[in-house]
């Protein structure tokens, strides 16, 4: 086992043939490659692939995964990426924030949905205990995540976050929604605090925006909360 995840530096058993070797050391990390490469594709793109590889090697050979499933192998690369990787020079400065919006959307859709959860109408929003789906992620990075190519690298963080939400909509497609801090801050709140309602949700927000009366905050928080009701991201819980 030492020699498949790290040949270099790891001699091969003396009893075993050489070309039955290679082939567990093929098989073995290709597997694990091809995971990786599926999962980070805009992140890869931006190598070379010598470089790529490297990177996937040294992930191979030097985390050790606390899952033994496939789909969690992209979740282990971005803990290795967070962790114990040394950070190289050609790594692009946005590096952690790219493979952490990759590997969410890899992450949405193939989460389950709660059987308690239950969708709303718009016209529920107001009277119902607010919830945010299980299959929305509220998210906010320094670099424009979303545009990044081979021909858009941005050097330098943004002075203010960039806001998104990623979630899986009724026919089970992966969807990207760019938002603002406002709606970032309503979600956020109904997140951490599960089965609040409207009028709550508007007193929390107040405390940040004293600069609004209520009243607006509430016309405001209901228009992009019942927006969100119709996307799936905000549903509510049936009774146990």
């Amino acid at each position: 086992m030492a020699h498949i995840r790290d040949p270099a530096h790891n001699a091969k058993p003396a009893d075993v043939e050489e070309r039955r070797m290679a082939i567990y050391r093929d098989l073995f990390f290709n597997n694990v490659d091809g995971f990786v490469s599926s999962a980070f594709p805009v992140l890869k793109s931006l190598y070379k692939e010598d470089d790529w590889q490297q990177r996937v090697r040294q992930f191979f050979s030097k985390h050790d995964c606390s899952s033994p499933f496939f789909l969690d192998i992209a979740g282990e690369f971005l803990q290795f990426l967070a962790g114990s990787y040394t950070k190289q020079k050609n790594d692009p400065p946005f590096i952690l924030e790219l493979a952490h919006y990759e590997w969410v959307e890899l992450d949405v859709s193939v989460s389950h949905q709660g059987s308690h959860e239950i969708n709303l109408e718009a016209n529920q929003v107001a009277r119902a205990g607010l919830y945010l789906t299980s299959l929305a992620r509220n998210l906010s990075y320094l670099y424009p995540v979303h545009t990044i190519s081979q021909d858009h690298q941005p050097t330098v963080p943004a002075s203010e976050p960039y806001y998104f939400v990623v979630y899986r909509d009724n026919n089970d497609e992966v969807q990207f929604l760019s938002t603002n801090a406002m709606t970032a801050l309503l979600l956020s709140i109904i997140e951490s605090q599960p089965g609040i309602d409207l009028a709550e949700v508007c007193q929390q927000v107040a405390k940040h925006a004293p600069q609004f009366t209520l009243e607006q905050l509430y016309q405001g928080a209901l228009s992009t909360l019942s927006s969100m009701a119709e996307r799936g991201v905000i549903v509510t819980q049936r009774a146990p």
